[in-house]
């Protein structure tokens, strides 16, 4: 097991200020934070749409054309370059290639409305716009999170990590 320094989570970093910080956080780290909540290290792509991260956007599972190639830690908030897999809420609005935080478990406000639902619904990507969820509509809908204050746009997140 490595240290690392969580330092801020609304952080980003480039390749090289990763390279040159033997405390940094690599990609795939995991953070849970005093109350509960869960993080990932990722790496942001802005996609085919070149959609701008903005900190309490969600993020998809990169998957250029909708393809996976099993990658993991690479993250967009670009719905059509996703497989509709649900990764997490930003913390910070990194550029494209840059590194970041995402939070993956606990509470979550979005930044973005839900595009429809109630409190208690199971959310999904599919059938959302870039940066938010929806709620599910069919079983092989990717349940990633849990609306609690629909109106307010908290959720419960349960993104896979």
């Amino acid at each position: 097991m490595t240290a690392f320094s969580v330092g801020s989570l609304s952080e980003t970093y480039t390749a090289a200020a990763l390279a040159s910080n033997e405390y940094a956080p690599g990609i795939g780290d995991i953070h849970v934070s005093h109350d509960n909540k869960t993080y990932r290290f990722v790496q942001y792509n802005g996609g085919a749409g070149s959609v701008a991260a903005v900190a309490g956007n969600v993020t998809y599972l990169y998957a250029p054309s909708g393809a996976s190639a099993g990658a993991t830690n690479v993250v967009t908030s670009d719905l059509s370059d996703s497989a509709e897999i649900g990764a997490g809420v930003l913390q910070s609005a990194p550029a494209s290639g840059e590194y970041c935080w995402i939070q993956v478990g606990g509470v979550a406000t979005l930044n973005t409305a839900l595009t429809a639902g109630a409190d208690g619904d199971p959310l999904t990507p599919t059938g959302s716009t870039d940066g938010t969820l929806d709620v599910v509509a069919a079983a092989t809908d990717a349940v990633c999170a849990y609306a609690v204050d629909a109106s307010a746009k908290i959720v419960m997140c349960a993104f896979p990590h």
